[in-house]
This record gives structure tokens, C-alpha cells and sequence, in this order.
């Protein structure tokens, strides 16, 4: 019964809807607007971490929540990354017109990626909640390793995408017929 009241879409739609809201800043903003007025973070920086650890946490809600066995994750999966690389080709486009400086910003989302996934191999003893990694390692990229603000908000940013992600994914189901 719980099927017929999901909205049913095409693995490139739901691809484009999951990419849409990885690099939607909104609830980005709202962790912002809750850090203390008087810390000593870089909220420059905060904000950028954050924004980079959202589309990485969209791609990992993907594997998190989708079974092994389902046939539409590997191509959910591809074309998600194929749009987080069209959308990260056009900011370090914009970045380029803007500052004069190349920036390769899918490669640092690897680059993130390589650092957080290692954090994770470093603790296998939290594997069943990524969450006591993912705070600690945010705030060590954003150069506050022992920031108590910093780690919870890289937690919460983890967490929220995470369960919202599970929450989109239990909601729709893909249209097996159509391929667009």
C-alpha cells in the first residue's frame, strides 16, 4: 500500500532532484545563523566545508540507503556524480571569470572525500556511526581540529543530509519504464 503514494520518477529525474538539493544552501545557512557570535572560527571557511560535505554526504546517503542488490543504484549513483562534476565544472569556471585563479573544484571534492573516507578506515571502532567520525574530521578541515562548534556542526550537517536523503529515497520509487 505505501507504494502507490510515492511519487514515481525516472532514475535521471531523481538524480537531478538529489544533485539539486546537495548543493542547495539553505540548511547550510541555518547552521551558520546557529554558531555563537563569539567564537574563533573562520566562517568563511565553515561555510565552504559545509557546502562540500553536503554533496559528499548526498552521494554516501545514496549507498547508505539504497539496497546493493537494486539495479538503479549504480546508474542513480553515476549520473548523480555526473551532475555534482557539470555543477563543480561551472563554479571553478565562475571562480577562474571571477578571481583569475583555476580552481578544480570536483578535485577537491575528492580530495575531501579521500580525507573523510580515511578518517573512517582510522576508526574502525565508530563504523556503525560515521556520524562520530564525520564531526571531528569536518572540523579538522576546517583547520579547528578540537572545536567543540565546529565538530557538531559538521555532525549535524552529516546527519541532517543523511536522514533526509533516506527520507527522499523511502518516498519516490524509479519509473522502470521510462529512461529519461
Amino acid at each position: 500500500m505505501e507504494a502507490q503514494n510515492k511519487e514515481t520518477l525516472t532514475i535521471k529525474k531523481m538524480a537531478q532532484n538529489l544533485a539539486r538539493f546537495a548543493i542547495d544552501r539553505t540548511d547550510l545557512k541555518e547552521l551558520l545563523l546557529a554558531i555563537p557570535p563569539k567564537n574563533d572560527l573562520n566562517i568563511t571557511t565553515i561555510e565552504y566545508e559545509l557546502g562540500l560535505l553536503k554533496i559528499l554526504s548526498v552521494g554516501w546517503g545514496i549507498s547508505f540507503f539504497m539496497a546493493a542488490t537494486d539495479k538503479n543504484k549504480g546508474p542513480l549513483t553515476e549520473y548523480f556524480w555526473e551532475m555534482i562534476q557539470e555543477i563543480s565544472q561551472n563554479i571553478s569556471d565562475m571562480t577562474e571569470t571571477a578571481t583569475g585563479t583555476r580552481v578544480d573544484y570536483f578535485n577537491i571534492l575528492k580530495e575531501r572525500l579521500d580525507l573523510y573516507v580515511k578518517q573512517m578506515q582510522e576508526n574502525p571502532d565508530q563504523a556503525t556511526n560515521p556520524a562520530l567520525v564525520m564531526g571531528p574530521a569536518f572540523a579538522a578541515a576546517c583547520g579547528t581540529k578540537d572545536n567543540a562548534i565546529a565538530v557538531l556542526i559538521g555532525t549535524k550537517m552529516f546527519t541532517l543530509t543523511l536522514g533526509a536523503v533516506k527520507e527522499y529515497i523511502n518516498g519516490v520509487q524509479i519509473d522502470e519504464i521510462k529512461l529519461n
